[in-house]
C-alpha cells in the first residue's frame, strides 16, 4: 500500500497562485464594471476590433467637421451682422439724400451723411474674426478695403485724376459750378462706375480675393460660408457715397447736382436690394451648415452606438462577477492565514 503525503507548502504555493489570478481577474473585473466594456477590446473581439478601430477614425473625422462648422456658423453669423449694418447705412443714405434732392438746404446734411457712411462702411468691411478679415474672401490676412479718406488713398487719387481728366479742373475750382447736366451723367457713367464696378475696385479700392472661403460642411457637401468686400451691393453702396461726399465738397450747379442725386439715389437703391440678396445667400449657407452639423452629430451618435454594442458588457453580470470574485478572494485569504498556522511543532508537543 503507498502512501501519499501532501506538503503544506505545496498547499500554500497553489492558494498563492491562485489568489494572484484571482486579483488579476478582480482588478479586470472592476474596469469592466466601472467602463462598461471588455477590458481587453481586441482579445474579446478578435477579428470585428478593426471595424471599431474604423469607426473610432470615422468618429475622429466627424468631430474635425463639427468644429470646423462651429467656425463657419460664427462666421456667417458676424457677416450676418455686419450685412445689417451695411444695409442700414443704405437706407439712412437713401433718406437723406431724398430730403437733399427736394431741399437745397440739405446738401451739406447730405455730404455729412455721406462721409459718415463711407467711413463707417470702410470700417464694417475691415472688421477681423479670430484674426482673420470677415470680407476678404480667402486672403484672411489681407485688410479688404482702403480709406477713401486716407493721405495717398489710391481711391481718391483715381478718382480726382478721373475728375481731372474729365473736366479740366480740380472738384473745388470755382468752375465746377458750370458743369452741365449731360457732362456729370457722362462722367458718372464713364469716368466712376468703371472705378467701383469695373477693374478699378480691385485696383484702387479692394484687396479682398473674389473666391469666397470653402468649407467642408459634411463628409460630401461643401459651401461657401463668406462674403467680401468685392460684393456688387457693397461696390455700389461705396460709390455712390464716395461720390456724393467728395463731389458735394465743391460749387456744383443746380443741374449737376440733380443729376449726382438722381443717379446717387438709383446706386443706393440697387445696393441695398443686392445686399439684401447677399444676405438672404448667406442665411442659406448658415441653415445648410446647422443642418449638416446636426446630420454629422447624428452619424457619431450611431457610431458610438455600435462601438458601445459590440464592446460593452452587462453591468450586472460585471457587478455578480466582483462580488464572486471578492467572495473567494476573502476565502483564500482565510484558508492561507489556516494553513501559515500549521507547524509539525503541533503535534510533537
Amino acid at each position: 500500500m503507498k502512501t501519499s503525503f501532501i506538503s503544506s507548502l505545496a498547499m500554500s504555493q497553489t492558494l498563492r497562485y491562485q489568489t494572484m489570478r484571482m486579483q488579476s481577474e478582480l482588478a479586470e473585473s472592476l474596469k469592466e464594471s466601472q467602463t462598461g466594456r471588455h477590458s481587453d477590446v481586441g482579445i474579446a473581439l478578435g477579428a470585428h476590433a478593426g471595424r471599431n478601430l474604423s469607426m473610432d477614425r470615422n468618429i475622429d473625422r466627424l468631430k474635425g467637421l463639427i468644429d470646423a462648422n462651429a467656425l463657419a456658423a460664427n462666421r456667417l453669423s458676424a457677416t450676418q451682422n455686419a450685412m445689417s449694418q451695411i444695409g442700414d447705412m443704405g437706407q439712412s443714405l437713401l433718406a437723406s439724400l431724398t430730403a437733399a434732392k427736394s431741399d437745397i438746404d440739405q446738401v451739406a446734411v447730405s455730404q455729412a451723411e455721406a462721409e459718415r457712411v463711407l467711413k463707417t462702411l470702410t470700417g464694417v468691411l475691415n472688421t477681423n474674426l479670430n484674426g482673420e478679415y470677415l470680407f476678404a474672401g480667402i486672403n484672411t490676412d489681407v485688410k479688404p478695403l482702403t480709406d477713401f479718406h486716407d493721405a495717398g488713398s489710391p481711391a481718391k487719387t483715381a478718382f480726382d485724376a478721373a475728375f481731372m481728366a474729365k473736366f479740366g479742373f480740380t472738384r473745388d475750382d470755382p468752375a465746377a459750378a458750370t458743369i452741365s447736366a449731360a457732362d456729370m451723367d457722362d462722367f458718372i457713367t464713364n469716368y466712376v462706375e468703371p472705378q467701383f464696378t469695373g477693374a478699378g475696385w480691385e485696383t484702387n479700392w479692394s484687396s479682398a480675393s473674389n473666391q469666397k472661403i470653402t468649407s467642408h460642411i459634411a463628409m460630401n457637401e461643401m459651401a461657401e460660408t463668406s462674403l467680401t468686400a468685392n460684393e456688387n451691393g457693397i461696390r455700389k453702396l461705396a460709390m455712390a457715397a464716395a461720390t456724393i461726399s467728395d463731389l458735394l465738397n465743391g460749387p456744383l450747379g443746380e443741374e449737376a447736382r440733380n443729376v449726382l442725386y438722381e443717379r446717387s439715389l438709383t446706386m443706393v437703391g440697387e445696393a441695398i436690394a443686392d445686399i439684401a440678396n447677399a444676405q438672404a445667400h448667406a442665411g442659406v449657407v448658415e441653415n445648410r451648415v446647422s443642418d449638416a452639423s446636426a446630420r454629422v452629430s447624428a452619424q457619431v451618435d450611431l457610431f458610438k452606438t455600435l462601438i458601445k454594442d459590440s464592446e460593452g458588457i452587462d453591468p450586472y453580470e460585471a457587478a455578480t462577477r466582483v462580488n464572486d470574485l471578492r467572495a473567494q478572494l476573502d476565502a483564500s485569504y482565510a484558508l492561507t492565514a489556516r494553513l501559515q498556522q500549521l507547524s509539525l511543532l503541533n503535534y510533537l508537543r
